[in-house]
């Protein structure tokens, strides 16, 4: 069964998801204390793209590089945020 959302809708859930697994993310790397259960849940994995660079004649720009951390935690909050959303909506 097709979804009856727009991308936006998910665009937004993805969003939200990686903010707020990101604030815990950080929270845990201070308050937890050194040990294998932290390592495991606040190690990350940055893919990065760019830079870019964009030569107009008239205006000339780079842009980059830019990243993305991925954690476990970060993909568990967007798990729950697409689970709550699709709960609410």
């Amino acid at each position: 069964m097709p979804s009856p959302h727009r991308p936006r809708f998910y665009l937004g859930v993805l969003v939200v998801g990686f903010i707020v697994a990101g604030a815990i993310t950080s929270l845990l790397r201070q308050t937890l204390p050194e040990s294998a259960a932290r390592t495991f849940l606040t190690s990350t994995w940055t893919p990065t793209f760019g830079p870019v660079s964009m030569d107009l004649l008239v205006v000339d720009f780079t842009v980059g590089p830019i990243g993305l951390h991925v954690s476990v935690l970060s993909l568990v909050g967007v798990l729950v945020a697409y689970l709550i959303a699709r709960s609410l909506f």
